[in-house]
């Protein structure tokens, strides 16, 4: 049985635990996994907000089609019936692997015995960060709500500009990344041209939308066949979707983006071009890959300690043909059951069985009625990927929640595009609108503001 170093009594926790401790680093996929089958030790979970998200569905937030109620959970609600957890929400600063200890922004020092470092991983804007501001991420539900405020306003100003002005500028959307994200945004966009436009913007058209999808690589989804790459790209150009490869964003500013040698104006940028490892796995000083993962061995655990482990987007993980493993939801929830399983059966080193990832395929919406889906040899796009990309995202929500409601509210937005989300209020967006040429946003001026007529 392990044993917790000891520490001084102001950094123990409020009450005593007796059983072998395990601190939980996020509240993702991996780190939710992992709690819940950890029942023979007391489990600390740590994230810096009290929800877990189901991040593959955070688009359909951004672009009104579900409420962020419908894909997201408290993390307190989901461990009500599993008392050995602990939830905690706060910011772990840095990792003592020597002490044994994770200090946290506002909580005291905690030691454990066995740690599971899944914090997940952040937006890169590769070395311009100052490009953020002008080009929002899509990685919580934060991010989500603000980008769907942001989306809402646009088509508000467009609608007003040409009512009162009559003036025939497009309304441009470009989308910087050509992975799932990328295409999901965009087809989602589209959707909402087609289908909101006409009866909730009546001085709007189809035509007068623009979306620019921007690709630095030679093809979309790389991580998909070459041929369902060349199917998604034909069915974004079909819906009117420019894509642009070989393209890299070389400045993004407040009234557009640079793509090549190429300037687009365009205030509407949504960045969805790749991720970074948390900057806390650098405290760990063990070897780490270029994203800044760490380079795990077999079984998830780092260099020099075995009971420290990194799981999900933070891991660096091989498979059996020395390729890594992505960094999605169903390769963190594998793991996530192998540590749990590890921790409960107490094996050592030389006992335990390496890691080895069952695919579970890979998939990408493009809009309504449109997929495309790999799973192993088996490919499929069109209708029959669509309703498998249903039949799998149903089945990752209704384990996390009351499955009449989810498979109910969003079916009826998915399958009908009839979303009750297409809200924004005055106090949020009023502090990040988006500029309007020659028209100041102010509601406090105009009956007619987007402010006013949000629905």
């Amino acid at each position: 049985m392990l044993k917790t170093k000891a520490l001084d009594e102001p950094a123990r926790l409020a009450h005593p635990m007796t059983r072998r401790r395990v601190v939980i680093i996020g509240g993702g996929f991996g780190g939710l996994t992992a709690a819940r089958l950890l029942h023979d030790a007391d489990v600390i979970l740590i994230d810096r907000t009290n929800h877990h998200v189901f991040q593959p569905l955070l688009y359909q937030v951004a672009t009104a089609g579900l409420s962020p109620g419908n894909i997201a959970w408290p993390l307190r609600t989901l461990f009500r019936s599993q008392p050995n957890v602990r939830v905690l929400m706060d910011e772990v600063q840095s990792i003592d692997r020597t002490a044994r200890v994770i200090y946290l922004r506002d909580s005291a020092p905690i030691a454990f015995d066995a740690l599971i470092v899944a914090p997940g991983a952040h937006p890169t804007y590769y070395g311009h960060d100052e490009w953020e501001s002008c080009a929002p991420h899509l990685k919580t539900v934060a991010d989500a709500v603000r980008l769907r405020e942001r989306l809402l306003l646009a088509f508000e100003v467009a609608e007003r500009q040409r009512a009162e002005t009559g003036t025939q500028d497009r309304l441009t959307f470009v989308i910087v990344g050509g992975g799932p994200t990328g295409i999901e945004l965009a087809g989602a966009l589209h959707e909402i041209g087609r289908r909101a436009m006409r009866p909730d913007f009546p001085h709007l058209r189809l035509e007068d939308l623009s979306i620019i999808l921007v690709e630095a690589g030679s093809r979309i989804l790389q991580g998909f066949a070459p041929s369902l790459s060349a199917k998604a790209l034909t069915v974004l150009q079909q819906k009117g979707i420019t894509v642009k490869l070989n393209a890299p964003v070389t400045a993004v500013r407040a009234d557009g983006v640079m793509v090549g040698n190429e300037w687009i104006a365009c205030p509407n940028v949504i960045w969805a071009a790749g991720t970074k490892a948390s900057p806390l796995l650098a405290t760990l000083e063990v070897p780490v890959d270029e994203s800044g993962r760490v380079k795990v061995h077999t079984d998830l655990t780092i260099s020099g300690d075995s009971w420290i482990f990194v799981i999900g987007d933070a891991a660096h993980c091989v498979d059996a043909h020395g390729k890594p493993l992505s960094g999605i939801a169903p390769v963190a929830m594998q793991q996530g059951r192998y540590v749990a399983q590890l921790i409960n059966q107490d094996l050592k080193s030389k006992h335990r069985s390496p890691f080895v990832y069952r695919d579970r395929g890979l998939w990408a919406r493009i809009g309504h009625a449109q997929a495309v889906a790999q799973f192993g040899p088996f490919h499929a796009s069109g209708c029959v990927a669509w309703a498998l990309w249903c039949v799998v995202h149903m089945f990752f929500l209704i384990g996390r929640r009351n499955p009449i409601r989810v498979m109910s509210e969003w079916a009826w937005a998915c399958l009908t595009f009839k979303p009750g989300a297409r809200l924004f209020f005055a106090e949020s967006v009023g502090q990040d609108h988006l500029p309007s040429k020659g028209h100041a946003v102010n509601p406090t001026v105009d009956d007619r503001t987007p402010f006013r007529r949000a629905a």
